[in-house]
């Protein structure tokens, strides 16, 4: 049997950032034997052999009643392991260690690697690892797993530690130890092994705070933030993408079409102004996507995420819910399906369908590439990042009208918000640069599949009968148009747009894909010719109408799993659909009797 270990640790010590370190870019997500959940796993190299080593959901008791602390308590008992290896955070060391005590408990050979030593040291913090090895009977290494210190030496020792504890073993029953008989226990321990200074001096962190999580200043400020972040990837993404487009087109023109000039008439346009244009349309937004992530990185390695649930808890206690629901909708910024089975951190039933419903209006980067597309095309570049900006804004307050619609069902069962605030930190460009590549190979491996079968499926509907002018009402697609364009005149989306939207179901990646198929053109020329098309409130409305609609085919699976109920998956997909053609009713016939 191969050698396991389980990495286990407290939110925001670090413990993802050393999990990347350690293993690179090469994790996947597997199901377990007895789990109903899938966990990130990856293989490394340590000394001669390989060892897989699984990423735990954060916890912050080992006896908690969250999905997560669930999960993790299920995952040890059931699963064979030669050990665990602990992440705690250097400078809250007195809060945390109580954790490793806990886990004492399960009879397993245990690790314990603590983050953030660098920012302990600066602080004036000293641990004495010899005297902790001694009193917690395990090996002790100080690191930092954002610039890489130690993570070498903590390599060679859980090798040498591997080697004294050659077998797989399984983990005795939890027992419920009392909390007294923890807390005389770490106290002798810290006495020992930890110095902190009496006073410590205001720090960077808490200078920034004043002004950030402000109780008056700190929700418009975070606006402003977010605002910016739009602002910066337009100013870097939207050359970058145009570049990319050209190059596109000249591979096509040069290149391709040359190439495919021998084949029959509707051959060559499947190849080129169905294959190609539509996944070349699709790709040419890359750069601004990997701009995004990039930008949003910053957001999160810097510690200001999880001060983001902190300043919307007062907010979302309101709602029924508190912070973390809101750490969830950002989650889906990138994507629905991670950030709904995030919500296993929530810790009652009600709560946790709530922060479900919520999510699909969840700006994630799917509607963002049509986002981008439409903005670019139709909007001015000084108007675009507002108008982005509206489309997020809107997202919270749909997310919020869920919440308050489903206040009753969870409010009386809502439970405090616990969460460590990281210190401020400045992330490492290597580090950003390894979370914008996974992120979007990501996005590009779970997307490449949908977009191709899209378009070419948007190609066949669109020139089928192969007699008549492509997408001309003759067409299976025009037909189809013509059938549900009652629905979609009053919100002032044509025929082909509405065809678009229908294969949005399945995927939103697969929109601007199809709008390149459906017009016979892609990049520029597709631009050119929304633009003459379309006015700014036909554009609006059309996104705000992609925005709500529906999720993906992926989410309302997703939805299903974890809700375990097609009663919610329905509600869900009802209630968005509903709202969407509400919403763009009501803006498009408001802004057409203003603006004509």
């Amino acid at each position: 049997m191969s050698k396991r270990i389980a990495l286990v640790g407290m939110p925001n010590t670090g413990k993802s950032t050393l999990f990347n370190r350690l293993t690179g870019a090469g994790a996947k997500v597997g199901n377990w034997p007895g789990l109903t959940v899938e966990l990130l796993s990856a293989k490394l190299l340590l000394g001669d052999g390989m060892v897989e080593l699984v990423d735990l959901p954060g916890l912050h008791n080992l006896h908690g009643f969250s999905e997560d602390e669930r999960v993790a308590r299920r995952f040890v008992e059931t699963q064979p392991l030669n050990g665990i290896l602990v992440v705690l955070n250097t400078t809250q060391l007195e809060r945390q260690l109580a954790l490793v005590l806990q886990m004492k408990s399960l009879g397993l050979p245990m690790f314990l690697a603590l983050n953030m030593a660098d920012e302990a040291k600066h602080r004036g913090i000293r641990v004495r690892t010899e005297h902790l090895e001694a009193q917690l009977g395990m090996p002790v290494r100080l690191i930092s797993a954002k610039h890489g210190q130690g993570v070498p030496e903590l390599k060679q020792a859980l090798t040498a530690w591997l080697r004294e504890h050659p077998q797989t073993t399984h983990a005795s029953a939890i027992a419920l130890t009392e909390d007294d008989v923890i807390e005389d226990t770490l106290n002798d321990i810290l006495s020992d092994s930890l110095h902190i200074p009496i006073c410590l001096s205001p720090t960077r962190t808490d200078r920034v705070d004043q002004w950030l999580l402000h109780p008056w200043l700190g929700i418009p400020l975070f606006l402003l933030i977010m605002l910016a972040v739009f602002q910066v990837v337009y100013g870097i993404g939207a050359p970058l993408q145009e570049g990319l487009g050209w190059l596109l087109d000249e591979v096509k023109t040069l290149w391709l079409a040359p190439l495919v000039a021998g084949l029959p008439a509707w051959a060559s346009s499947f190849l080129l102004e169905g294959l190609y244009d539509g996944v070349g349309t699709v790709m040419s937004f890359l750069p601004i996507i990997v701009a995004f992530f990039l930008a949003m990185a910053v957001v999160e390695d810097s510690g200001y995420l999880a001060r983001a649930a902190f300043l919307m808890d007062a907010l979302m206690a309101r709602l029924g819910l508190d912070g973390r629901a809101f750490v969830m909708q950002l989650m889906g910024f990138g994507c629905n399906v991670p950030a709904m089975m995030g919500t296993r951190v929530m810790r009652g039933r009600a709560q946790r369908i709530a922060a479900m419903m919520m999510i699909p209006f969840s700006l994630c980067s799917a509607r963002l590439q049509v986002f981008l597309f439409f903005t670019t095309a139709v909007f001015s570049p000084r108007a675009a990042p507002w108008v982005l900006f509206s489309l997020y804004v809107m997202s919270f307050l749909l997310a919020f009208l869920t919440a308050w619609l489903m206040r009753g069902r969870t409010r009386h069962a809502l439970d405090p918000l616990l969460m460590e605030l990281p210190p401020y930190r400045i992330p490492t460009l290597a580090a950003l640069a390894r979370q914008a590549f996974r992120e979007s190979g990501h996005f590009l491996s779970q997307a490449g599949g949908f977009i191709i079968l899209g378009v070419a499926l948007v190609w066949f509907l669109t020139h089928v009968p192969l007699d008549v002018p492509p997408a001309s009402p003759a067409t299976l697609a025009g037909q189809i148009a013509a059938w549900i364009e009652p629905v979609f005149t009053p919100l002032g989306i044509d025929q082909l747009l509405s065809i678009a939207l229908l294969f949005g179901f399945v995927a939103k990646e697969v929109v601007i894909g199809a709008l390149a198929v459906i017009y016979g053109a892609g990049g520029d020329e597709l631009s050119g010719l929304l633009a003459q098309r379309l006015d700014w409130i036909q554009a609006y409305s059309f996104m705000l109408f992609t925005l709500i609609y529906t999720p993906c085919l992926s989410t309302l699976a997703t939805l299903r799993s974890e809700s375990g109920s097609d009663r919610v998956m329905w509600a869900s997909l009802a209630w968005s659909l509903g709202a969407a053609w509400l919403l763009s009713f009501a803006f498009y016939q408001t802004a057409r009797a203003l603006f004509g």
